[in-house]
């Protein structure tokens, strides 16, 4: 099922298979800038990733006493959410356990996600809540997918990533198995901006940290048009693409957590996590993209 939001300013879908943003229309050009998850490329739009980020060693996890078998970045954004409410400029879905997220993660949980428009801003809050009757750890992070380009007259070429202030990007190396392996790199020195070319996501995705901009967007160069995403409050922000050129869309994840490392034990409670909750106890996070014209 799909719903819309929208204001003066954006026209906003949202799927509830997976919760995900399934279309963002600027109302003043009428260009998309999400993507439209053309399966032969890459078959999602804006995946929410719980209970964890990235992988964990071997694919499995032991919780309660069992084995578990996991999958890259969680359940959630292959999951049916539930309609809540909504307003001409709010919707919420949730997501409450039930018998296969049980199967994949013991534990009994409430996932909300409140989309709000506020004027060029679309603000996506993700609201976890332990119904368990033991300590409950997750990790949780966004990974939303912009197209390239924003219209006919322009090329993958003609866009960069930009942050509000110089940055010398250092990078965790997760290669070859997408695990945390001791190693990292740094992506540019006191750069303003990352260029959008052929050779930038050859090798998968970089996983940033210690980032001290506010912000990073995906911008046209030379026009000023772009998408914004406030990465202020993450540790962690990974850009990622397929390594197909041109390339036809670009990903800004903001993470709250890290995928496991090359030894990771398999003990759920010793796995990377956003936050720890106890029973009866919530947490939340936004994700605040700003569609600039």
């Amino acid at each position: 099922m799909i719903y819309t939001i929208e204001n003066d300013w954006l026209k906003v879908s949202v799927t509830t298979k997976g919760a995900q943003v399934c279309s963002v229309v600027r109302k003043c050009d009428g260009a998309e800038h999400i993507w439209q998850a053309d399966p032969s490329v890459w078959g999602y739009h804006a995946p929410i990733l719980f209970p964890h980020c990235g992988k964990l060693k071997d694919g499995r996890m032991e919780a309660k006493g069992r084995i578990y078998e996991t999958n890259q970045h969680g359940f959630a954004r292959t999951s049916e959410h539930v309609f809540v409410r909504q307003t001409e400029t709010e919707l919420v879905l949730e997501l409450i356990d039930h018998a296969d997220t049980l199967a994949y993660w013991p534990y009994r949980f409430r996932l909300e996600s409140r989309f709000t428009l506020m004027g060029d801003r679309l603000i996506h809050r993700l609201t976890v809540e332990n119904r368990d009757e033991e300590q409950m750890r997750f990790g949780i992070g966004y990974h939303p997918a912009f197209t390239i380009p924003f219209d006919s007259e322009h090329t993958a070429a003609d866009y960069e990533l930009r942050f509000d202030s110089p940055q010398s990007p250092m990078c965790l190396d997760c290669l070859p198995h997408g695990l945390i392996n001791g190693k990292w790199y740094r992506l540019g020195h006191n750069t303003p901006a990352i260029p959008i070319d052929k050779e930038l996501f050859a090798n998968d995705s970089h996983c940033m940290f210690g980032l001290t901009a506010k912000t990073l967007g995906l911008y046209e160069k030379g026009t000023g048009r772009g998408v914004e995403c406030d990465i202020s409050d993450f540790p962690y922000c990974l850009i990622w693409s397929k390594p197909q050129w041109p390339t036809p869309f670009v990903c800004i994840e903001p993470w709250m957590s890290l995928p496991a490392s090359e030894d990771a034990p398999l003990a759920w409670n010793d796995q990377p996590a956003a936050a720890e909750l106890a029973p009866g106890a919530s947490w939340h996070v936004e994700l605040k993209t700003r569609f600039v014209r």
